[in-house]
């Protein structure tokens, strides 16, 4: 059985006396009419004694926030989703059945309030209450220093709390959807689709990750959660769609930390008869184009770092970005796998046995000497092939594809290639994945035999990219965790002992 607080018990009682007075505790609809953000601008500049020969009213509704009590007259503050603004309540002026009914009123409980625009001698736009409503009463008291809590994921819990003690929770969870918005402009302008694909399939395609599994009871078939949105996009453009972008939830059943959450947002976009130049000044543009639009900067702290987006930004491959680090030149004519391995062991790098080839071992030297010391904007490009199944082989070196990565503030943001349009080369790569899982490789990809059939009738030549959302919203919102990015972040069982 639930225990209940003091606060909770007189709370309830409160409840019971509306109840009582035939008043519905929990509300109807109200006719607000202002939001007290656009109120306070609008009276703003306004002078205290220009009010007198005004006659303005407001409507407004809101959560209260802040109570002062003063006998015959009180002040109280509300609060919506745009911001707060000062009331005046008084006796005189909505009678006294009202005004104890306003007494009765906990901070916490939403109320409709109606009366005319003023300004206090210290000069706040207030509201003269003349009509006063009660819509909600809140049955449990708000904490008093919610964003300081020593169990800081009780905010990430409790989210609904949070929003309502925390202006930059709010001021992140507006921005979010705006940002997303003016990606979906910048994608259709440039004359993408938005399509949408399946979340449930029955291989692992398109990513290295382990998934949720799940079952279809009526067809009795193992599923799984995709990790990806590759291969049905790039089926739309054998289809003959040429430019299309998805923005959804993918799933991958990892470890949780401030840069990952199991479930997060991805998009994936592909344009025909592109590559990874066009991936590029795709990309760069994007950023741009919703720092200017969306957050009217250009300049960003992230990561301990100040960022800035201006162009161009810095384009080097992955061996010359070691090389610069480490003097080592993994494209020289005596480099071999053996040699790599010796260089690997020498610099205390662990290679599994599934990462015994030369483009893994060239993959770990740069997690360890590169990937963090790339703070301003970079295109990392020239991946070994080894680790870039999906990706075409760069003409001039077999050995490395044409992708990219990109990385901020040593985070990767993106990853992008020219598409692997062979059909027998990708089965190839596909069979090579499924060799790796053999040696102990539990990411590798499934063979996608429809894939394969699909690209045997032609897919274009094409560019194609994934961006972390979660990632690019932490960018641009300044925020260093994940959690404070998602309004719902997935999180430990809480022990209810």
């Amino acid at each position: 059985m639930r225990e209940f607080s003091e606060q909770e018990l007189v709370r309830r009682e409160k409840c019971e006396k509306l109840r009582e007075l035939g008043l519905d505790p929990f509300g109807q609809k109200y006719d607000r009419k202002d939001f007290c953000k656009d109120v306070k601008e609008k009276y703003e500049l306004v002078d205290h004694d220009d009010f007198e020969n005004m006659d303005d009213t407001a409507t407004v509704a809101g959560r209260i926030m802040f109570i002062r009590k003063m006998g015959k007259a009180s002040f109280f503050t509300i609060k919506d989703k745009s911001g707060s603004i000062q009331v005046y309540i008084s006796i005189n002026d909505i009678g006294e059945d009202a005004y104890n009914l306003f007494k009765a009123a906990d901070i916490g409980d939403i109320v409709g309030v109606y009366g005319k625009v003023m300004k206090t001698k210290t000069g706040e736009v207030t509201i003269k209450c003349l009509e006063y409503t009660h819509l909600v009463k809140a049955l449990k008291p708000l904490p008093e220093k919610f964003h300081g809590l020593t169990d800081i994921e009780e905010r990430y819990r409790r989210r609904y709390v949070d929003l309502i003690m925390n202006d930059d929770s709010k001021r992140v969870a507006f921005l979010r959807p705006k940002i997303i918005r003016c990606i979906q402009n910048y994608m259709d302008d440039l004359g993408f689709s938005e399509v949408e694909t399946p979340i449930l399939t029955t291989l692992l395609t398109g990513a290295s990750a382990r998934p949720f599994a799940t079952h279809h009871n009526a067809q009795d078939l193992d599923m799984y959660l995709r990790i990806a949105l590759e291969l049905p996009l790039k089926r739309l453009l054998v289809g003959g769609m040429e430019a299309v972008y998805e923005i959804g939830r993918v799933f991958r059943n990892e470890g949780m930390d401030p840069k990952h959450n199991p479930e997060f947002t991805l998009m994936e976009a592909y344009l025909a008869y592109s590559d990874l130049e066009g991936m590029m000044n795709l990309t760069e543009n994007m950023f741009q184009t919703i720092a200017k639009k969306v957050m009217n900067k250009m300049t960003y702290n992230f990561g301990g770092y100040e960022v800035n987006l201006e162009g161009p930004w810095k384009r080097i491959s992955m061996t010359d970005a070691i090389k610069e680090k480490t003097g080592i030149d993994f494209k020289a004519d005596d480099m071999n796998l053996d040699r790599a391995i010796a260089l690997a062991y020498e610099h205390h790098i662990e290679v599994l046995e599934h990462e015994k080839s030369l483009g893994h071992i060239i993959n770990l030297f740069f997690e360890k000497y590169v990937e963090e010391t790339l703070i301003q904007p970079t295109f990392l490009y020239g991946h070994p092939v080894e680790i870039s199944p999906l990706t075409k082989k760069n003409p001039d070196d077999p050995r490395f594809v044409d992708r990219f990565e990109l990385f901020i503030a040593g985070k990767e943001f993106a990853n992008a290639y020219t598409e692997l349009n062979d059909p027998i080369d990708q089965l190839e790569r596909f069979e090579a994945q499924l060799a790796e899982r053999d040696l102990g490789n539990d990411e590798a990809n499934d063979i996608d035999m429809d894939f394969v059939e699909a690209l045997e009738y032609g897919m274009p030549p094409a560019g194609g990219i994934g961006y972390g959302i979660d990632r690019l919203m932490m960018l641009f919102l300044e925020q260093d965790s994940i959690r404070d990015v998602l309004l719902f972040p997935t999180m430990k069982e809480k022990n209810r002992d």
